[in-house]
Parts: C-alpha cells; sequence; structure tokens
C-alpha cells in the first residue's frame, strides 16, 4: 500500500481527505498524488416558468477550480514537509496529475493504478462530498477506499477493528488493510450478533491474523436493540478505534437506499476513518 490517490475538489471538505492521505502516507512511506475533481453532471433546475439560466461550470470555472485544488493539493503537502517527486518516487512524496478538471468516473477509471483511493465521507451539503464518488471509487477501481471523516483525525491505525460479518466484501476489506495491520498496535475483529451472512466466525479470522503476525483478538457483541451499523459505531468508540475496516455493500445499494443498511449508517454517521472494499 505505497500509492495513494486523493481526489480534490478545493474545498473545505478537501482537508479532512488530505489530513487522513498523509496519515497513511507516513505510515507506509509512501506516494499520495492528487487530482483536481468536479462534478461531471451540471445541475437541473425545475421551474414551471422559462427562465434563461447561466451556464454551470463552464470552461473558465472549470479551469479555476482545477488550479485551486493543484494550489490546496501542494501548499497542504509543502506546509508538512512532503517533498515532491517525479517519474517513480521512492519514500514519503507527492505529485499532481496534471490536466483538465475531472469528473467521478476518473476516480474509478484512473484509481486502477493505484493502492488505496482517499475520498471524503459523502455529505448532503452542496459542496461537500459526494456519494458518487465514493461508489465510483469503490465499484469501478478494484481498489480499497480509505473514507475520510468530516473532522480530520490526528492520527490512524494504531487501535483497528473490523467490522466482520462473514462477508465476501468484509474479507476482501481486511486483505487490503493488511500493510496497516500488520503495523498496528491493536487489531478487534467485532461481530455483531444477528448481523452477518453465512461466513466464517470472527474468531476465525482473527486467528489467521495472529499467524500472519497481526496482534488480532475477536470479540462478539449484542446489538442491544440498535441498528448493526449504530452497534458497530458504538463499540469501535468504547474500544478507541481510530480506523474502521468494513466490506461496503454487502446488501445492495438498491436494498440498502430503500431499507437501510450498516453500510449506509456508517457513511452518515462515521467519524472514524473507514477503509472499505466491495
Amino acid at each position: 500500500m505505497r500509492t495513494v490517490l486523493v481526489p480534490i475538489e478545493g474545498n473545505v471538505a478537501s482537508q479532512s481527505a488530505l489530513q487522513t492521505a498523509l496519515l497513511l502516507g507516513r505510515m507506509v512511506d509512501g506516494y499520495m498524488e492528487g487530482f483536481a475533481l468536479g462534478p461531471e453532471i451540471p445541475t437541473v433546475y425545475t421551474v414551471d416558468v422559462p427562465v434563461v439560466l447561466p451556464p454551470v461550470l463552464d470552461e473558465a470555472s472549470r479551469r479555476e477550480l482545477a488550479v485551486q485544488g493543484r494550489r490546496q493539493f501542494e501548499t497542504f503537502m509543502q506546509r508538512h514537509n512532503v517533498l515532491e517527486r517525479f517519474g517513480e518516487p521512492s519514500g514519503l512524496s507527492f505529485g499532481w496529475q496534471d490536466g483538465a478538471l475531472q469528473g467521478d468516473t476518473f476516480v474509478g477509471d484512473y484509481g486502477r493504478a493505484f493502492d488505496v483511493i482517499v475520498v471524503g465521507r459523502p455529505s448532503s451539503e452542496d459542496n461537500g462530498p459526494r456519494l458518487a464518488t465514493l461508489e465510483e471509487a469503490l465499484f469501478n477501481s478494484g481498489r480499497p477506499v480509505l473514507v475520510a471523516p468530516p473532522k480530520a483525525p490526528s492520527q490512524l491505525g494504531g487501535s483497528v477493528v473490523i467490522a466482520w460479518n462473514g462477508s465476501t466484501e468484509t474479507a476482501r476489506a481486511v486483505s487490503f488493510a493488511m500493510p496497516i495491520l500488520i503495523k498496528a498496535q491493536k487489531v478487534t475483529v467485532l461481530t455483531v450478533e444477528g448481523g452477518t451472512v453465512p461466513g466464517p466466525a470472527g474468531e476465525h479470522i482473527a486467528r489467521t491474523l495472529r499467524i500472519n503476525g497481526v496482534p488480532a483478538q475477536a470479540l462478539d457483541v449484542e446489538d442491544e436493540g440498535r441498528s448493526v451499523g449504530e452497534a458497530i459505531l458504538v463499540n469501535a468508540r468504547e474500544i478507541g478505534a481510530d480506523l474502521l475496516v468494513k466490506g461496503a455493500y454487502t446488501q445492495s445499494r438498491l436494498r440498502q437506499l430503500i431499507f437501510g443498511g450498516p453500510t449506509r449508517r456508517l457513511l452518515e454517521h462515521s467519524t472514524l476513518p473507514m477503509l472499505m472494499a466491495h
């Protein structure tokens, strides 16, 4: 996990993603590359009477957003004494993918060239991180996604909770997370009873992790009347976790949209960085 892709939208929310990426970069002595991200589809307004609307994100605006994104990324890295590298960098370093403002599909396409993609937790705010960005990364890159919380974290990967539910998606997330898990001081394989699919128990996962040199212990808990997602968050806070590892969308996206689900709950409420995979 030595190469990190960081989409930058030039807004306040990008600061948390940058801080999260930096914490990961320092942990793995890695290379972080940014690029300017913007909305892919112009906003459509529905009105009852004909009106003339100004163009949304015209070419000049797109260029300005790209410039702002690059400035924010480079200023942050320079302020934290990260060196800019070109070609095939080694050690903690950063670079910028030059070019025009990119849309969400670029995240999934270009993200395949990186070990991990860092995005902000989706927000309902107009200029906040978009769910579309996260889903492009999750479903189209084939890579894990590190979801930064709204408030920039101060540490990452010391105490890790794996939200184990027996699924293929979470098994994949655990595999992707191994470079982080092997460095952790404490790893808890957390299973919420009643929130699983057919698969191995948490103790089986903890045993495999211990064989691989990870200090892992299994913990099974009751939901105590909470949703599975809420139970994960409550127990992760009590454990003192600074990173949550979880498979994303074990249920279908449509089912989660209609009925809710652990992934949706975590994406709406988690204050922890989350390493997710589908």
